[in-house]
């Protein structure tokens, strides 16, 4: 028997999420750019051939004027409207496809059902239903009440069930989920009460319809990625998950 110690970093890792996308693939074989002499190894040869040119005996892409100013293709996205955090790189290469908007919808419909339900419950038997009573009076305690118990159950149902998959019931049927636009993975507990603060405090508070619109309806029209105004302030992306 061994008494040997297990190898280091045999427990779980935060990275074993299967969502995110895998590091980009490392060519082997060398690389043809070891020699600064070049492929011939000799001082002459093609004037691209000097320690100064990255580009080896090859002219550099496009019109000749090296990245970012010249030649190359842009990423089908139109690059990363976040500034340098991603590496100038498209975040969406190996993800998913985008979500249709439509089907977002839809989903966050049925999410808006499924709590609303489980609110107007919690609100008859805790008497904090907003009504009027014969005058012209309007209880403002129990509309206050209301709207934190709605605050409380949409932010946590949100952000308690797409820490865990990325989807809430609505997104899970439709085959949707919620990503980090960075890497892919399934957005961390904070990035989701952000995402979740962002859609839900408004709503239950001032402006259900109209935020609604405003906040969810903005990934009809957003480029490149379709986020809406919460996916934005939690930079996450919504994708298909089929």
């Amino acid at each position: 028997m061994s008494t040997e110690p297990p190898p280091s970093g045999s427990g779980p890792s935060p990275d074993d999420d299967p969502f995110r996308k895998p590091p980009p693939a490392t060519p082997g074989g060398g690389s043809p750019y070891d020699s600064p002499q070049g492929a011939s190894g000799t001082g002459g040869g093609s004037p691209y051939d000097s320690p100064q040119n990255p580009y080896g005996s090859t002219p550099p892409p496009g019109d000749g004027t090296p990245p970012p100013y010249g030649g190359g293709t842009p990423p089908p996205y139109g690059g990363d409207p976040y500034g340098s955090g991603f590496g100038g790189a498209d975040p969406l290469a190996g993800m998913p496809p985008l979500a249709d908007p439509g089907k977002r919808v839809l989903a966050r419909i049925i999410d808006m059902i499924i709590v609303g339900v489980v609110v107007a419950l919690l609100s008859w038997a805790f008497g904090v239903g907003e009504y009027k009573v014969d005058t012209d009076d309007v209880s403002a305690g129990k509309t206050l009440g209301q709207g934190l118990l709605a605050a409380i159950l949409y932010i946590g149902y949100d952000a308690f069930m797409m820490s865990r998959t990325g989807q809430t019931l609505g997104k899970k049927w439709l085959k949707l989920r919620v990503a980090n636009l960075d890497n892919g993975a399934t957005p961390s507990m904070q990035t989701n009460l952000i995402r979740a603060v962002v859609l839900w405090v408004p709503f239950s508070f001032c402006c259900a319809c109209i935020w609604t619109a405003i906040c969810g309806g903005w990934s009809f029209f957003d480029k490149p990625y379709k986020q809406g105004l919460h996916d934005k302030a939690a930079k996450t992306v919504v994708v298909s998950s089929a």
